[in-house]
Order: C-alpha cells, then sequence, then structure tokens
C-alpha cells in the first residue's frame, strides 16, 4: 500500500484528479491508520463502508472525463454536531446518539457537492460546551503528541484526527475558541472565519451570534481550499508581502501570565517575522478583557437554551431541552446546562445588554484599534499554556497555580469570538517535552481572504512541525 502519511489536502486533490493514485486506495490507506490508531478516539462515527462507496463514485467519475469537483475523492472528516443525513448527528451527547437529520448542513453538502468523501463524524466536547474534549458519553479524545492529554475542544476530535494522519483535513465548529484551541494543542492550522462567512444551519448549536464552522488542516493552503468551497469565493489567494506588513502585538491581556515556553516560542515567532521584515506594532486592544467578560457568557448561556431548544423543535428529535439535558454526560456540561433551568436561567435584560451595548463596543474597540494602527492584523499566543493531562476538567495548572480550564484555555481566542472577526492559529514549535504551541493571527471582519493571505506568507517561512510519533 502507497504510503500517503504527511499528504497535504492541495496534493491529494491533485493526485487524485491527476490519476496517480485513486480515490479507493487513498482511502483504504487513511481506513487503516484510523483502525491502527482507534486509541486516539478521534471518532464518535466512522463510516467506512459509506466512504469506500463514495470513493469509487469518484474513480468512476474520473474515468469517464467529467468534470471533477474542487474537492475530488478527498476524505475528510466532520466534527459530529454538523448534520449529516445519512449519518447520526450527536452532538457528542446520548440523548442524540441516533438522531439522523433529515437534510446535511449547508456546509457539509458545500463539501459533499465539491467532491469530498465523508469518511466519518469526529468525537467532540459534549455539546460542544468545554475544551477538553474528555467526553464521558463516547469518551475521551487523546493528543496524538501525548496520548495522555488532551486535544483541546470542543473540536479535539477533528483536531487529532488531522495531525494523527486519519484524515487530511476536517471541519470543527468555533464559538469561543472550538476550532483555534485544538489546532494550538495539536500542531495544526485552525480557522474561525468571520461570522456569517459561511452558513450556519444545520449545527448543533450554542449561541447563533458567535457559532461557526471552521476549517483544519495541517497547511494554510488547505484552508484556503477549503474555505473557497465553503465559502463559495472564486479564485485562489497568493501570499501577502510581509516586508513592511504592520502586526498589532497587544501585550496587555493577551501576553500576561504565560506558561514561559509559551511565552518563550512566541517571542522567538515575533523576531522570526520581524527579521522578515514585519513591523510589530506593540499597542494594547483599550478595554478588551472588561468588555469581553461582560459579553460573553452572558450571550452564550442565554442563546443555547433558546437555540438547542429550536433546534430540538425544528430537527424532529422530539425531545425537549430538559430531556435533553437530564441525559448529559459530562459532569461539567451537565452541571453547567442544569443550572441555566428554572431560575438559574440567564436574565434577558443582562442578555440584551451585552447583545446590544457591550458586544457593539467590543466591536468598536477592534475597528478602531485596526484602523487607528494601520494593521493588518494582530498576533498572539492562541492559548496561555500547551496541552494538560486528561480528566483536569474543572482546573490546570499554570505557573504554580490551579486556574479555570475553560476560560483559561479560551482567554486568548473569546474576545474576537465575541466581536465576530476572523482569526487563525499556527503552529510555532513544541516544548522541551514535544507539545505544540500554536500562535494567533486575528484580523478586521470580512478581512477573511486578506488575513489568509498574511497565514500563507507567515506559514511559508515556518520551520516545519515534528510529526507526531504515533
Amino acid at each position: 500500500m502507497t504510503d500517503f502519511t504527511g499528504i497535504t489536502a492541495c496534493d491529494a486533490v491533485s493526485g487524485l484528479k491527476a490519476g496517480d493514485f485513486s480515490a479507493e486506495s487513498y482511502l483504504d490507506f487513511l481506513l487503516a491508520r484510523c483502525e491502527a490508531h482507534g486509541a486516539l478516539n478521534a471518532f464518535i462515527t466512522l463510516d467506512a463502508e459509506g466512504a469506500r462507496r463514495a470513493a469509487r463514485h469518484a474513480d468512476a467519475k474520473r474515468a469517464t472525463g467529467a468534470t471533477l469537483g474542487k474537492l475530488h475523492g478527498l476524505p475528510l472528516a466532520l466534527k459530529d454536531n454538523i448534520d449529516t443525513a445519512h449519518l447520526p448527528t450527536s452532538g457528542g451527547t446520548p440523548a442524540l446518539r441516533n438522531q439522523r437529520p433529515g437534510n446535511n448542513a449547508p456546509v457539509a453538502q458545500a463539501l459533499l457537492d465539491a467532491g469530498a468523501v465523508l469518511i466519518g463524524k469526529t468525537n467532540m466536547h459534549e455539546l460542544a460546551f468545554g475544551i477538553t474534549t474528555n467526553n464521558a458519553a463516547f469518551g475521551a479524545t487523546r493528543n496524538p503528541y501525548a496520548p495522555d492529554k488532551i486535544p483541546g475542544g470542543s473540536s479535539g476530535g477533528t483536531g487529532a484526527a488531522v495531525v494523527g494522519g486519519l484524515v487530511p483535513a476536517g471541519l470543527g465548529t468555533d464559538t469561543g475558541g472550538s476550532v483555534r484551541v485544538p489546532a494550538a494543542l495539536c500542531g495544526i492550522v485552525g480557522f474561525r472565519p468571520t461570522v456569517g462567512r459561511y452558513p450556519g444551519t444545520g449545527i448543533v448549536p450554542i449561541s447563533h451570534t458567535r457559532d461557526t464552522a471552521g476549517p483544519m488542516a495541517r497547511t494554510v493552503g488547505d484552508i484556503v481550499l477549503l474555505d473557497g468551497v465553503l465559502a463559495g469565493r472564486g479564485g485562489d489567494i497568493e501570499p501577502a508581502t510581509l516586508a513592511g506588513l504592520r502586526l498589532g502585538v497587544p501585550r496587555g491581556y493577551f501576553y500576561e501570565n504565560l506558561d514561559p515556553q509559551v511565552g518563550t516560542l512566541a517571542e522567538r515567532e515575533l523576531e522570526r517575522l520581524r527579521d522578515l521584515g514585519v513591523v510589530l506594532v506593540e499597542t494594547d486592544i483599550p478595554d478588551v478583557g472588561k468588555l469581553n467578560e461582560a459579553t460573553s457568557f452572558p450571550v452564550a448561556l442565554y442563546e443555547v437554551v433558546t437555540d438547542l431548544r429550536a433546534y430540538l423543535r425544528d430537527g424532529g428529535s422530539g425531545l425537549t431541552f430538559e430531556q435533553l439535558v437530564e441525559q448529559v454526560a459530562s459532569p461539567d456540561v451537565s452541571g453547567l446546562l442544569t443550572s441555566l433551568l428554572g431560575d438559574g436561567a440567564m436574565p434577558e435584560p443582562v442578555y440584551r445588554q451585552a447583545l446590544d451595548e457591550t458586544r457593539p463596543a467590543l466591536q468598536e474597540t477592534y475597528r478602531n484599534y485596526f484602523r487607528s494602527n494601520d494593521l493588518a492584523a494582530v498576533i498572539f499566543p492562541t492559548t496561555p499554556l500547551p496541552t494538560r493531562p486528561i480528566g483536569e476538567d474543572e482546573t490546570v495548572t499554570l505557573n504554580g497555580e490551579q486556574v479555570p480550564t475553560f476560560t483559561t484555555f479560551i482567554r486568548n481566542t473569546d474576545p474576537s469570538s465575541n466581536a465576530g472577526i476572523p482569526g487563525l492559529s499556527l503552529p510555532i514549535g513544541t516544548t522541551e517535552d514535544g507539545l505544540p504551541v500554536g500562535i494567533e493571527l486575528d484580523g478586521p471582519a470580512g478581512r477573511d481572504e486578506s488575513l489568509l493571505a498574511i497565514a500563507l506568507a507567515v506559514e511559508a517561512s515556518a520551520p516545519a512541525m515534528p510529526p507526531p510519533r504515533l
């Protein structure tokens, strides 16, 4: 069997279209890896037979000389909160274990229409409400770089599958960091687009004003490929010119209380970019922490109740929100959602203030920051710390202190989520223990293609990441 280890999604599509190898042979290689590395627990549902039928169809289509899609024969994985008609969409929770939506989510349909082969649905933090992918219903997903540690979350299954070489790329979802955090902890690339760039329906929701699907892959070029399909974008994206490019470095908030090795790697990356001609503008984003705190949980904890109720009702699950919550298996998720029932619900006036006042203020703060400093993007460590052991769902150790796991890991990714602007995490190296570290680039709202162009240029000159030793 041909060894396709490490092949990028772009190279795979090129080879498949050229006939250098068949879709079925490529799929068989990946399925063998899925079986060999099943202990990673990256998948909730692995659809070997369905994927094989799709791969054979792709090969037959090429043999007829028909026009081939942008993702012809490319095996992909979807996070298991993205609706698929022929596979269950569990949301990582027991009550939806056998749910079969009537239609594919638009983002899933776009990938399939472009010729992708769906290999399976990946594990996730239950109902996407967490950052470890330690799922009590379907088991913990393991980080391929360190199997005793978390891959991040909530899209941890997709992250583990991509870096483990089980698929070349996949789709996650991101509310407060759930694509970028696992990308950072798994040493891959994760992209959160501007809210609304991709269709948001057909996804088990947390917050309709914050949720978005996001591609995850080993290279920025692969992200660009998937973004083109998901956004319906024509044409390619060329790398930006780094010389003279102005990037903001907000030392306040984003660089505070970092794990020492994360800080060292981040400073090394900044120095590398400076040597390439990037202009680093050290200026803070005013009141970003205060505005984010006043926006984040009021919006998410109010909308998760209303949005999940609507999803359950419109999807024909036959479940109420209360019945769903009653069956939640993961203690952290159960405790949080149970607290929102009855008198514990987020008050609507608090939600309205966050949505109508503090969120617009946060968005205006970002607009002013980019505009007044003439910045193309802002750069900072994706997470303040590298991966931590499985089971530390409530607290983790950072610089000798016990800190909350969830809010610590999303500290740097959450503000741009609430502002609705695009962000992308890139790997920048590993700690002395071989654990990946990521750096994030955020851009102005709607400037997704410019951000991807910057990321292409940054990646092109970066040292290659060492692969995990599976």
